[in-house]
């Protein structure tokens, strides 16, 4: 899947995700225009342009899109990946926890897409790729708030590409099960007994193991790559099978025979 010559704009590109996502776009052959609200740590690069933006902020992203839109001369990919979590029922998170997740989560979507759609259109080869989540469907226990936001992710993925299709924008999102990034280490932090946790959360894929990050970009450039032209409205699942997946569970081993000596 190449992207030679093609420009792409990461959100929270800085990190985790989204920061093997630009490694992956590098690799295919893009530039790469990082938008974070840190982007100190990331290595000087002709081929990266970091701009420190938040996705809460729509002056701040159209800033930072003309910055990267005059660096590189364009702008034909946009990977919605900024995002922030929440753990708890719908009794624990309060009013300020709903506003501010579903403004980054979900309206930081809709607002980074529309200041970067006047480029995209210009572009012959425009796709915007969103960061979903299994949790937009599968019910996963204490992430009420943050599967509501990836589940309206997943909802506005493909109004969007209703919308945009006919103007030769491509609109596509990626599912990713639970992932190896530090976003994930920060929560199993706070558990009693992260490494338990880490197994439990392992042990939930049918695959046994985490995601990691690159296989989710290895989708992500799939999706937006010009050789998948024909691919818009599509959620693809990187779980480890676990949306699909319905694995019998292990058999106890029998009782001994009395008498046996086991």
């Amino acid at each position: 899947m190449q992207c030679d010559g093609l420009v792409a704009v990461v959100t929270g590109g800085g990190s985790g995700i989204g920061n093997a996502c630009v490694r992956a776009f590098l690799a295919a052959g893009a530039r790469v225009g990082v938008l974070d609200l840190d982007v100190s740590e990331l290595p000087a690069d002709p081929r990266v342009r970091a701009v420190r933006a938040d996705v809460a902020d729509r002056q701040s992203l159209t800033a930072a899109l003309a910055s990267v839109a005059e660096a590189f001369g364009g702008i034909d990919i946009l990977v919605n990946n900024a995002a922030i979590s929440a753990v708890g029922t719908v009794e624990q998170n309060d009013d300020e926890q709903w506003s501010r997740v579903l403004d980054v989560n979900v309206s930081g979507v809709a607002r980074t897409s529309a200041v970067a759609l006047p480029y995209l259109r210009r572009s012959p080869s425009a796709a915007i790729v969103n960061i979903s989540s299994i949790a937009a469907t599968t019910g996963l226990p204490k992430r009420a708030l943050y599967s509501a936001s990836k589940g309206a992710v997943h909802a506005l993925t493909l109004a969007m590409a209703a919308d945009l299709v006919t103007e030769g924008v491509r609109v596509n999102c990626v599912a990713p099960g639970t992932v190896d990034t530090p976003w994930v280490a920060r929560l199993l932090a706070g558990a009693a007994d992260p490494t338990a946790e880490k197994r439990q959360l392992a042990a939930r894929q049918p695959t046994g193991r985490l995601v990691t990050a690159d296989e989710v970009a290895a989708a992500v450039v799939y999706l937006a790559s010009p050789a998948t032209g024909s691919v818009t409205g599509t959620s693809l699942a990187v779980d480890g099978g676990m949306s699909g997946l319905r694995l019998p569970a292990p058999v106890p081993p029998a009782p001994a025979a009395p008498g046996s000596g086991a």
